[in-house]
């Protein structure tokens, strides 16, 4: 049988993990008679460092406590017995590419010690979706004191530390703003008791900051904490560029501005971070930022191990350069999707963007142009297809822009039915991994948890 091997349980290696598992996989556990009934392919293996999976851009939804993220996680192994593939917990730390051999470090548990040891997997084919990491661009102080958001782990410290503070500031004296000469100071407002610096803000800042807002008004609501959420809790988001969303149309970039300036969300644009400290925040222009806690979501690179992979060639942000056909510039059983791989987008001067549509779109032309393969038949071309993009604003609003094939056009989309569009995306990857009616039961289910449950994780 073939043996396809895909390192990575993201969106898009998931979904194609499974989907070739329904097609040409074992058939164990599943519950259709006719595709019992045929004989296996295809021998398909999906290796993940983490046990289950998690749409990463839920993340700032666990960050800001409005979602419970064991509510939402897929179990792989569970996933791996319903669609006919196995799974190997580990993280890929080598590649023989003359072998089609590939080497997963050893499993280990804080308590239990070495669960697994070093391990090599043989492939016919592999696929690399690693997805991407925090890029901290080498500034002072801000791996050490900062929060990315790559992980649940890093979404749930953030939360926990986030009501810490909140309970500690209850008790501060909030310290006064003043501006003017230092003999007759004006007081302008009391400084907030909580600042929270969010530094870059494309998408996962600018959702970040307005999740927050709701947070704030909802632990107060509870009684974590007596302050006032709008005044005694900062949210400040930073970006280095002239305006917020800068890999977004203006318009959407203005329309989101003017909802977080309602929201209490102050704004700096033009303004690079040079060093964050414990407590603080410094530009480049001088300016000195309180900080109690700092998100740093200012950009994204590639994992290091890339770099390592048997002389496969990276750009310069470590991402894998593959051709039209996903296949690696230099080995032809080698392919990459998702963040990871830098894939040319004919007619642009830049390579498809890092977003959740883009893997999704590599996931399913990797399914079909893998049935191809597997046939002897020549590998067709990928083609991005841009539909827009949506940014939500917590339960306030969403906004964003369809274009392309959703609608014929380029439409500037707000509100209510943009916070639709938006809730649509991730229950089109639940449908993607198990089927729509099992997503409209997950719907139906999620429902009925969020009307017996707070609104915000409190513990």
């Amino acid at each position: 049988m073939h043996r396809f091997i895909i390192v990575g349980g993201g969106a898009g290696g998931l979904e194609l993990a499974t989907r070739l598992g329904d097609r040409f996989g074992s058939g164990e556990g599943k519950t259709d008679a006719k595709t019992d009934a045929k004989a296996p392919r295809a021998q398909i293996t999906l290796v993940d460092r983490n046990p289950t999976h998690i749409w990463k851009p839920l993340l700032h939804e666990v960050a800001a406590g409005s979602m419970d993220p064991f509510t939402q996680e897929l179990e792989y192994a569970a996933q791996a017995l319903w669609h006919g593939f196995e799974f190997q917990q580990g993280e890929m730390i080598g590649l023989n590419r003359a072998a089609k051999r590939i080497t997963i470090g050893a499993l280990r548990d804080d308590e239990a010690g070495e669960l697994l040891p070093e391990r090599e997997l043989e492939y016919d084919t592999l696929v690399i979706a690693i997805g991407s990491t925090t890029h901290f661009f080498g500034v002072e102080g801000a791996q050490q004191y900062s929060i990315a958001l790559d992980t649940v782990g890093q979404a749930e410290l953030f939360r926990k530390r986030l009501i810490a503070a909140c309970m500690r500031a209850e008790h501060v004296v909030p310290e006064l703003a003043v501006e003017g000469p230092a003999q007759e100071p004006v007081v302008v407002e009391a400084a907030p008791r909580i600042q929270i610096a969010i530094v870059g803000a494309g998408a996962t800042g600018v959702e970040l900051s307005a999740e927050l807002r709701n947070t704030a008004q909802v632990l107060s609501a509870y009684g974590l904490h007596k302050l006032d959420p709008k005044h005694d809790i900062g949210i400040v988001l930073i970006e280095a560029g002239p305006r917020i969303l800068p890999a977004l149309q203006e318009r959407v970039s203005t329309a989101t501005a003017e909802l977080l300036t309602k929201l209490g969300v102050k704004l700096m644009t033009g303004e690079t971070v040079a060093q964050v400290s414990r407590d603080s925040i410094r530009t480049a222009s001088g300016k000195i930022i309180r900080a109690d806690l700092t998100v740093w979501a200012a950009g994204i690179k590639a994992p290091a191990v890339l770099s390592q992979l048997d002389g496969l060639p990276t750009n310069r942000l470590g991402q894998l350069i593959v051709r039209r056909t996903l296949q690696t510039e230099i080995d032809d059983n080698v392919f990459a999707l998702g963040d990871c791989a830098a894939c040319p987008w004919p007619g642009n001067e830049r390579n498809v963007p890092p977003r959740a549509q883009a893997a999704h779109q590599q996931a399913s032309f990797l399914f079909k142009a893998f049935a191809r393969r597997m046939d002897g038949k020549p590998l067709p071309e990928y083609t991005y297809r841009d539909f827009g993009s949506l940014v939500s604003l917590g339960h306030y609003s969403a906004v964003g822009n369809l274009m392309g094939g959703l609608i014929g056009g380029n439409m500037l989309i707000e509100g209510l039915f943009a916070r639709f569009m938006y809730m649509s995306l991730y229950r089109l990857h639940v449908a993607a991994l198990h089927g729509y009616a099992r997503m409209v039961l997950d719907t139906f289910a999620h429902w009925l948890r969020r009307s017996t449950a707070p609104r915000v994780k409190l513990h």
